[in-house]
Protein backbone atom coordinates (compact mmCIF):
# COMPACT_ATOMS: atom_id res chain seq x y z
CA UNK A 1 0.00 0.00 0.00
CA UNK A 2 1.77 3.59 -0.97
CA UNK A 3 2.38 5.80 2.07
CA UNK A 4 -0.69 8.31 2.41
CA UNK A 5 1.80 11.70 2.03
CA UNK A 6 0.09 13.20 5.34
CA UNK A 7 -0.98 10.64 7.67
CA UNK A 8 -2.18 12.89 10.19
CA UNK A 9 -4.89 15.42 8.24
CA UNK A 10 -7.45 12.82 7.72
CA UNK A 11 -7.57 11.34 11.69
CA UNK A 12 -7.46 15.15 12.56
CA UNK A 13 -10.42 15.98 10.09
CA UNK A 14 -12.55 12.88 11.88
CA UNK A 15 -11.72 14.02 14.73
CA UNK A 16 -13.17 17.51 14.43
CA UNK A 17 -16.38 15.81 12.86
CA UNK A 18 -16.65 13.59 15.72
CA UNK A 19 -16.50 16.18 18.21
CA UNK A 20 -18.54 18.82 16.47
CA UNK A 21 -21.11 16.28 15.36
CA UNK A 22 -21.44 17.87 11.88
CA UNK A 23 -19.02 17.60 8.92
CA UNK A 24 -20.19 21.39 8.38
CA UNK A 25 -19.09 22.80 11.67
CA UNK A 26 -16.20 20.57 11.44
CA UNK A 27 -15.09 22.09 7.98
CA UNK A 28 -15.56 25.55 9.50
CA UNK A 29 -13.44 24.81 12.52
CA UNK A 30 -10.77 23.76 9.88
CA UNK A 31 -11.51 26.12 7.43
CA UNK A 32 -12.01 23.68 4.36
CA UNK A 33 -14.99 22.86 2.56
CA UNK A 34 -17.30 20.10 4.04
CA UNK A 35 -17.05 18.41 0.71
CA UNK A 36 -13.02 18.24 1.83
CA UNK A 37 -13.46 17.29 5.34
CA UNK A 38 -16.00 14.09 3.62
CA UNK A 39 -13.34 13.39 1.50
CA UNK A 40 -10.79 13.19 4.16
CA UNK A 41 -13.21 10.77 6.42
CA UNK A 42 -13.75 8.44 3.14
CA UNK A 43 -10.12 8.32 2.71
CA UNK A 44 -9.55 7.54 6.61
CA UNK A 45 -12.14 4.64 6.31
CA UNK A 46 -10.43 3.07 3.03
CA UNK A 47 -7.28 3.09 4.28
CA UNK A 48 -7.84 1.17 7.80
CA UNK A 49 -10.58 -1.00 6.02
CA UNK A 50 -13.16 -0.15 8.75
CA UNK A 51 -16.51 1.91 9.00
CA UNK A 52 -15.62 4.80 11.30
CA UNK A 53 -18.89 6.70 11.00
CA UNK A 54 -22.39 5.54 11.25
CA UNK A 55 -24.21 8.54 9.34
CA UNK A 56 -28.15 9.20 9.52
CA UNK A 57 -30.12 11.90 8.50
CA UNK A 58 -30.29 13.65 12.14
CA UNK A 59 -27.05 13.03 13.14
CA UNK A 60 -23.38 10.91 13.40
CA UNK A 61 -22.49 7.81 15.38
CA UNK A 62 -19.49 6.11 16.17
CA UNK A 63 -18.96 2.92 14.72
CA UNK A 64 -17.15 0.16 17.78
CA UNK A 65 -14.30 0.43 15.36
CA UNK A 66 -14.52 4.57 15.56
CA UNK A 67 -15.18 4.28 19.07
CA UNK A 68 -11.80 2.04 19.51
CA UNK A 69 -9.70 4.93 17.15
CA UNK A 70 -11.13 8.00 19.15
CA UNK A 71 -10.17 6.71 22.68
CA UNK A 72 -6.98 5.95 21.62
CA UNK A 73 -6.12 9.08 19.03
CA UNK A 74 -8.44 11.84 20.41
CA UNK A 75 -5.94 12.18 24.46
CA UNK A 76 -2.99 12.29 21.93
CA UNK A 77 -4.09 15.03 19.82
CA UNK A 78 -4.79 16.91 22.94
CA UNK A 79 -1.61 17.01 24.19
CA UNK A 80 0.02 17.84 20.85
CA UNK A 81 -2.19 20.86 20.65
CA UNK A 82 -1.23 21.51 24.54
CA UNK A 83 2.64 21.53 23.37
CA UNK A 84 2.42 23.78 20.26
CA UNK A 85 0.22 26.15 22.45
CA UNK A 86 3.20 26.24 25.05
CA UNK A 87 6.18 26.60 22.55
CA UNK A 88 3.18 29.37 21.01
CA UNK A 89 3.27 30.92 24.38
CA UNK A 90 7.10 31.95 24.49
CA UNK A 91 6.97 34.30 21.99
CA UNK A 92 3.47 35.56 22.79
CA UNK A 93 1.15 37.13 25.58
CA UNK A 94 -0.50 34.10 27.09
CA UNK A 95 -3.98 33.57 25.23
CA UNK A 96 -6.74 31.55 25.19
CA UNK A 97 -9.48 29.28 26.60
CA UNK A 98 -9.05 27.50 30.14
CA UNK A 99 -11.85 25.32 31.28
CA UNK A 100 -11.96 24.35 34.81
CA UNK A 101 -14.25 21.98 36.94
CA UNK A 102 -15.11 23.19 40.50
CA UNK A 103 -17.62 22.57 43.13
CA UNK A 104 -19.56 25.52 44.00
CA UNK A 105 -17.70 26.71 46.89
CA UNK A 106 -14.43 26.65 45.39
CA UNK A 107 -15.17 28.69 42.38
CA UNK A 108 -16.70 31.12 44.48
CA UNK A 109 -15.10 31.72 46.85
CA UNK A 110 -11.46 30.40 45.56
CA UNK A 111 -11.59 30.82 41.66
CA UNK A 112 -13.15 34.16 41.13
CA UNK A 113 -11.55 36.22 44.07
CA UNK A 114 -8.16 35.36 42.88
CA UNK A 115 -8.93 34.84 39.36
CA UNK A 116 -10.96 38.40 39.16
CA UNK A 117 -7.77 39.67 40.66
CA UNK A 118 -5.45 39.06 37.85
CA UNK A 119 -7.42 38.51 34.94
CA UNK A 120 -7.51 42.25 34.01
CA UNK A 121 -3.77 41.96 32.99
CA UNK A 122 -4.19 39.50 30.34
CA UNK A 123 -7.11 40.15 27.91
CA UNK A 124 -6.36 37.50 25.78
CA UNK A 125 -7.13 34.83 28.75
CA UNK A 126 -10.51 33.46 29.05
CA UNK A 127 -11.54 30.97 31.77
CA UNK A 128 -14.79 28.57 31.53
CA UNK A 129 -15.71 27.54 35.03
CA UNK A 130 -18.14 24.44 35.14
CA UNK A 131 -19.13 24.08 38.51
CA UNK A 132 -19.63 20.26 38.70
CA UNK A 133 -19.82 18.09 42.09
CA UNK A 134 -19.73 14.26 40.03
CA UNK A 135 -15.60 14.10 40.08
CA UNK A 136 -15.58 14.95 36.67
CA UNK A 137 -12.39 13.37 34.85
CA UNK A 138 -10.96 16.03 33.58
CA UNK A 139 -8.97 14.57 30.25
CA UNK A 140 -12.24 12.87 28.97
CA UNK A 141 -14.22 15.71 29.56
CA UNK A 142 -11.47 18.44 28.01
CA UNK A 143 -11.08 20.60 31.00
CA UNK A 144 -7.69 21.79 31.23
CA UNK A 145 -7.27 21.66 35.23
CA UNK A 146 -10.16 20.54 37.51
CA UNK A 147 -10.38 21.67 41.38
CA UNK A 148 -10.68 19.23 44.83
CA UNK A 149 -9.77 18.56 48.22
CA UNK A 150 -6.42 17.48 48.69
CA UNK A 151 -7.09 13.49 49.13
CA UNK A 152 -9.58 13.45 45.93
CA UNK A 153 -6.68 14.05 43.68
CA UNK A 154 -5.17 10.85 41.58
CA UNK A 155 -1.53 10.38 41.64
CA UNK A 156 -0.95 11.34 38.06
CA UNK A 157 -1.79 14.42 38.39
CA UNK A 158 0.53 17.48 39.70
CA UNK A 159 -1.76 19.56 42.19
CA UNK A 160 -1.19 22.92 43.51
CA UNK A 161 -2.51 23.56 46.99
CA UNK A 162 -4.85 26.68 46.17
CA UNK A 163 -6.50 27.31 49.49
CA UNK A 164 -5.66 26.94 52.97
CA UNK A 165 -7.39 24.20 55.42
CA UNK A 166 -10.58 24.64 55.72
CA UNK A 167 -13.56 24.51 58.25
CA UNK A 168 -17.19 23.29 58.64
CA UNK A 169 -19.16 25.53 60.41
CA UNK A 170 -23.09 24.91 61.84
CA UNK A 171 -25.43 28.07 61.51
CA UNK A 172 -29.14 28.97 62.51
CA UNK A 173 -30.69 32.11 62.39
CA UNK A 174 -31.70 34.51 65.33
CA UNK A 175 -35.23 33.25 64.88
CA UNK A 176 -34.62 29.76 64.76
CA UNK A 177 -32.68 29.47 67.87
CA UNK A 178 -35.86 31.09 69.44
CA UNK A 179 -37.69 28.55 69.00
CA UNK A 180 -34.64 25.54 69.82
CA UNK A 181 -32.32 25.38 72.21
CA UNK A 182 -28.71 25.45 70.93
CA UNK A 183 -27.47 22.35 70.87
CA UNK A 184 -24.02 21.89 73.20
CA UNK A 185 -22.87 18.33 71.06
CA UNK A 186 -23.51 16.83 68.03
CA UNK A 187 -25.77 14.95 69.75
CA UNK A 188 -28.07 17.59 70.26
CA UNK A 189 -28.63 18.00 67.02
CA UNK A 190 -31.13 15.16 66.94
CA UNK A 191 -34.27 17.78 68.64
CA UNK A 192 -33.26 19.81 65.40
CA UNK A 193 -34.05 21.07 61.76
CA UNK A 194 -31.65 20.69 59.29
CA UNK A 195 -31.27 22.07 56.10
CA UNK A 196 -29.22 19.48 53.79
CA UNK A 197 -26.84 18.90 51.34
CA UNK A 198 -27.60 15.84 48.50
CA UNK A 199 -23.98 15.25 46.10
CA UNK A 200 -24.20 12.87 43.03
CA UNK A 201 -20.69 11.85 44.38
CA UNK A 202 -22.26 10.35 47.48
CA UNK A 203 -25.96 9.77 46.15
CA UNK A 204 -27.54 10.00 49.59
CA UNK A 205 -28.07 12.92 51.75
CA UNK A 206 -24.44 13.84 53.14
CA UNK A 207 -24.21 13.06 56.84
CA UNK A 208 -22.51 15.82 58.81
CA UNK A 209 -18.69 15.19 60.47
CA UNK A 210 -17.89 16.58 63.42
CA UNK A 211 -14.36 15.55 65.64
CA UNK A 212 -13.19 16.68 69.18
CA UNK A 213 -10.01 15.59 70.79
CA UNK A 214 -9.68 12.80 68.63
CA UNK A 215 -13.50 11.68 69.09
CA UNK A 216 -15.25 11.28 65.63
CA UNK A 217 -18.91 11.77 65.43
CA UNK A 218 -21.07 11.41 62.43
CA UNK A 219 -24.80 12.73 62.76
CA UNK A 220 -27.94 12.94 60.18
CA UNK A 221 -30.05 16.24 60.77
CA UNK A 222 -33.74 15.57 59.25
CA UNK A 223 -35.45 18.75 58.20
CA UNK A 224 -37.83 19.91 55.09
CA UNK A 225 -35.35 20.90 52.61
CA UNK A 226 -32.53 19.37 50.66
CA UNK A 227 -30.46 21.11 47.97
CA UNK A 228 -27.64 19.73 46.10
CA UNK A 229 -25.40 22.73 46.36
CA UNK A 230 -24.80 25.11 49.12
CA UNK A 231 -25.80 28.86 48.43
CA UNK A 232 -29.38 27.32 48.87
CA UNK A 233 -28.66 26.11 52.06
CA UNK A 234 -27.40 29.12 53.72
CA UNK A 235 -30.41 31.15 52.03
CA UNK A 236 -33.38 28.78 53.86
CA UNK A 237 -30.69 29.09 57.12
CA UNK A 238 -31.52 32.53 57.15
CA UNK A 239 -35.45 32.33 56.44
CA UNK A 240 -35.07 30.09 59.88
CA UNK A 241 -35.37 26.68 58.64
CA UNK A 242 -33.25 24.98 59.75
CA UNK A 243 -29.39 24.23 60.74
CA UNK A 244 -26.93 24.76 58.33
CA UNK A 245 -23.85 22.82 57.99
CA UNK A 246 -21.50 24.83 55.27
CA UNK A 247 -17.93 25.92 54.99
CA UNK A 248 -17.45 28.55 57.35
CA UNK A 249 -16.05 31.00 54.86
CA UNK A 250 -19.35 30.85 53.23
CA UNK A 251 -21.39 32.98 56.34
CA UNK A 252 -18.84 35.13 57.68
CA UNK A 253 -20.80 38.12 56.24
CA UNK A 254 -23.88 36.64 58.01
CA UNK A 255 -22.04 35.90 61.09
CA UNK A 256 -20.50 39.76 61.46
CA UNK A 257 -24.23 40.89 61.12
CA UNK A 258 -25.46 38.66 63.14
CA UNK A 259 -28.09 37.24 60.35
CA UNK A 260 -26.39 34.00 61.82
CA UNK A 261 -25.38 32.27 64.76
CA UNK A 262 -22.64 29.65 64.89
CA UNK A 263 -23.08 26.52 67.52
CA UNK A 264 -20.48 23.98 68.47
CA UNK A 265 -17.76 25.70 66.86
CA UNK A 266 -15.10 22.97 68.79
CA UNK A 267 -16.11 20.12 66.94
CA UNK A 268 -15.29 21.33 63.69
CA UNK A 269 -12.32 20.98 63.20
CA UNK A 270 -9.92 21.79 59.97
CA UNK A 271 -9.87 19.83 56.83
CA UNK A 272 -7.34 19.85 54.03
CA UNK A 273 -8.47 22.85 51.57
CA UNK A 274 -8.47 22.81 47.67
CA UNK A 275 -5.94 21.57 44.81
CA UNK A 276 -6.26 22.65 41.29
CA UNK A 277 -4.46 19.57 38.97
CA UNK A 278 -3.88 19.10 35.56
CA UNK A 279 -2.11 16.09 34.09
CA UNK A 280 1.29 15.61 34.90
CA UNK A 281 2.20 14.57 30.93
CA UNK A 282 1.43 17.91 29.75
CA UNK A 283 3.36 21.13 30.03
CA UNK A 284 1.26 23.97 30.76
CA UNK A 285 0.37 26.30 28.16
CA UNK A 286 1.13 29.89 29.30
CA UNK A 287 -2.74 30.54 29.57
CA UNK A 288 -2.75 27.92 32.17
CA UNK A 289 0.33 28.85 33.47
CA UNK A 290 -0.68 32.11 34.66
CA UNK A 291 -3.64 30.50 36.15
CA UNK A 292 -1.44 28.45 38.62
CA UNK A 293 0.05 30.98 39.16
CA UNK A 294 -2.99 33.32 40.26
CA UNK A 295 -4.36 30.68 42.20
CA UNK A 296 -1.62 28.96 44.15
CA UNK A 297 -1.62 29.26 48.34
CA UNK A 298 1.72 30.73 48.44
CA UNK A 299 2.27 28.38 52.07
CA UNK A 300 2.57 25.45 49.71
CA UNK A 301 4.62 24.41 46.66
CA UNK A 302 3.40 22.93 43.74
CA UNK A 303 3.98 19.25 43.22
CA UNK A 304 2.59 15.72 41.82
CA UNK A 305 -0.11 13.61 43.37
CA UNK A 306 -2.66 14.28 46.10
CA UNK A 307 -2.32 15.77 49.59
CA UNK A 308 -3.27 13.53 52.47
CA UNK A 309 -5.08 14.19 54.98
Amino acid sequence: MPRHPDPFSDVLAWLHVVREGSFTRAAARLDVTASAVSHAVKGLEARLGVRLLVRTTRRLALTEAGQQLYAAVAPRFDEIDAEVDAVRDLGARPAGTIRITAAEHAANCVLWPKLAAVLRDYPGIRVEISVDYALSDIVSERFDAGVRLGDQVAKDMIAVRISPDLRMAVVGSPDYFARYRKPASPHDLAAHQGVNLRLPTHGGILPWDFAKQGKAVKVRVEGQWVFNSSTPIVRAARAGYGLAFVPEDMVQEDLAAGTLVRVLEAWCQPYPGYYLYYPSRLHPSGALAVVVEALRHRDTPERPGPARR
